[in-house]
Order: structure tokens, then C-alpha cells, then sequence
């Protein structure tokens, strides 16, 4: 039961590690960050952002060097569905809103804590499936 516990917190921390990172990359690529985790009955959004007059909805995965499958694998059709779904709410807010778009920032960090592998995916997904 210890193992478990220790895992689900180093899984929660690579994931808030990432997040921070996929912030600072995003700022030096002309985003703008109008909220972090964005939460609604539908879900969650990492990062909510404006960039070039459009809303980024931005989802990051962040995974340790030597994981199985890549990060965005794990945006999954239901995952997007919570994400589109977290968006329309967040988009309710707006008498009229920019367009928007879904965004993947995908983290590989070394075990030490470095950064392997950072990669912006824009457009990774759309409104409709």
C-alpha cells in the first residue's frame, strides 16, 4: 500500500511539473494564459490560453523517460470529450468568443528532472469527432 501511495504522488507532482513547464513554453511562443486548470462539473483544462486573437484549449501530458507510449496518447477520445465538453462551459462565459482550438503539450522528463522531450501539438484535435 506504501508503494502505491508514493506512486500516486510522484505521478501527481511529474504531472504539476509539467504543467509548470508547459507554461513557461507556451509564454515564450506568444500565449497568453488566461487561466490554469480550469475546472467544471464536465472535466478539467490544464491551460486556458489566447494566442493571435484565438482561445487555446491547452491539455499537457507529462511522462518520465521510459514510459511505455508517448504523452499524447493518453488524450484519448474520452479524454477529448471531457475536454470539448469542460471548453463549451468555459466558452459560456462569452457574449462573443475568438475561435477556439485544442492544443497538446506533450513532456518527457529525465529522471533527474530535466526536460527530455518537449513538443506543442496546436490544432491537435477539433470541435466535432
Amino acid at each position: 500500500m506504501l508503494r502505491l501511495e508514493f506512486w500516486r504522488r510522484t505521478t501527481r507532482e511529474t504531472g504539476l511539473r509539467g504543467e509548470d513547464i508547459a507554461e513557461r513554453y507556451l509564454q515564450t511562443h506568444g500565449y497568453r494564459i488566461l487561466q490554469r486548470n480550469y475546472r467544471c462539473q464536465a472535466g478539467e483544462i490544464d491551460i486556458v490560453a489566447e494566442l493571435h486573437d484565438t482561445i487555446r484549449f491547452v491539455e499537457v501530458k507529462t511522462r518520465s523517460e521510459g514510459a511505455l507510449f508517448a504523452p499524447e496518447d493518453a488524450v484519448d477520445r474520452e479524454k477529448r470529450r471531457r475536454i470539448r465538453a469542460s471548453a463549451r462551459h468555459f466558452l459560456q462565459g462569452f457574449k462573443e468568443p475568438s475561435p477556439s482550438f485544442f492544443d497538446i503539450v506533450s513532456i518527457v522528463l529525465k529522471r533527474d528532472g530535466r526536460i527530455e522531450l518537449i513538443e506543442l501539438r496546436p490544432d491537435a484535435f477539433g470541435w466535432d469527432e
